[in-house]
């Protein structure tokens, strides 16, 4: 199994917007690593080699990944407030499938370690927990939505 150059490219590409420092992919016949010059942002993902475009290629199986979130303050009269915002780029999933109930709604209480979303990147559904205590205030962002890296998600009232 090899890359080609159009794959490696996507994958830079991805892994810069990302906000993530370095990725790495060994394969018994290849090795790439991908570093940038970006502060660490601490976004851990499990990011599967890509197959050759000419070999067939089996279903890419949903995986989850550990990912930290980072909280900081909100502004203005919500001061109070934490923001939780989008470890990377992906689209944002309330729930983990369409006949699934959201994992949080308007007024939950979470804890860290709770699944708060999910953030789907390149065919990988990431589980994304709360780092904070505290009651869902407000959900910033639509179902089935793309989503920014540093994007705001929730707005939390800490306890």
């Amino acid at each position: 199994m090899s890359m080609d150059i159009k794959q490696i490219q996507d994958l830079i590409k991805f892994v810069s917007k990302s906000g993530v420092n370095e990725v790495s992919i060994e394969e018994k016949d290849f090795k790439i690593t991908i570093k940038t010059n970006q502060e660490p942002t601490y976004v851990t993902a499990a990011i599967p080699a890509v197959a050759p475009v000419a070999a067939p290629t089996a279903p890419v199986t949903p995986t989850t990944a550990p990912v930290t979130v980072v909280a900081t303050p909100a502004a203005d009269d919500e001061s109070h407030l934490i923001t939780v915002k989008s470890p990377m780029i992906g689209t944002f999933y309330r729930s983990p499938g369409p006949d699934k109930a959201s994992f949080v709604n308007v007024g939950d209480d979470i804890t860290p370690g709770k699944v708060i979303c999910i953030v789907e990147a390149m065919k990988l559904f990431n589980e994304i927990e709360s780092e904070v205590s505290g009651k869902i205030v407000k959900i910033l962002v639509n179902d089935a939505q793309p989503v920014e890296y540093d994007q705001p998600l929730f707005l939390v009232d800490p306890r």
